[in-house]
């Protein structure tokens, strides 16, 4: 019994070793690793996709090759089970390791933070080039592709921004600028396609 007790313990370090070697984070060189902003196009007449009792309304196809500047996991609850991750994405110099170093980033209840001593660059583009979004898996494959991305890494998404409604009134709506900051400011996104994408 004694040495089944050891070798669960042992199995268990190992295990832990193995996630966070996973997710420890990327520190690529300076540089601006995603030049360009997310394309967007908007849809005059957007589908209906159910998930449970949670309908979505695509309201934009959404094309996205951007830093992982954090990401956040959750597992609690019926929202959890729609958006399992937050990512906390940038562009243009919010990709750039020289500028991030001097910015402290952290994600807590499904927001995005920032905080600088000094400005390494402006304040609005810290604010336009750089995003929380909630992720929405198509599919298990897409959710399996999503929980591998790590901090730091470079990736491409492709889906649709959607609104998220319940019966009883519940909502959840994706932001759909990229100018806005705040409560609403978040894009739900329901992704059908992750890649790493190359610098």
């Amino acid at each position: 019994m004694r040495k089944l007790v050891v070798a669960a313990a042992v199995l268990l370090v190992l295990l832990g070793v193995l996630l966070h070697r996973q997710h420890r984070p990327l520190q690529p060189e300076p540089g601006v690793l995603a030049a360009e902003a997310p394309v967007q196009v908007d849809l005059d007449h957007g589908a209906q996709l159910q998930r449970g009792d949670v309908t979505l309304t695509t309201r934009a196809h959404f094309d996205i090759t951007a830093r992982v500047l954090s990401r956040k996991d959750y597992s609690q609850g019926t929202d959890g089970e729609l958006v399992p991750l937050d990512l906390a994405l940038g562009w243009g110099r919010m990709s750039d390791s020289a500028v991030l170093d001097r910015i402290d980033i952290r994600q807590s209840g499904r927001f995005y933070y920032w905080h600088v001593e000094n400005f390494p660059i402006p304040r609005r583009e810290i604010e336009t080039s750089s995003a929380n979004m909630h992720m929405i898996p198509a599919d298990p494959d897409v959710k399996r592709q999503l929980e591998q991305v790590r901090t730091g890494e470079l990736v491409h998404l492709e889906g649709f921004l959607v609104d998220a409604s319940r019966p009883g009134g519940w909502h959840w709506n994706s932001s759909l600028s990229r100018d806005d900051t705040g409560a609403g400011a978040c894009e739900l996104v329901y992704v059908e396609r992750v890649d790493a994408a190359a610098p």
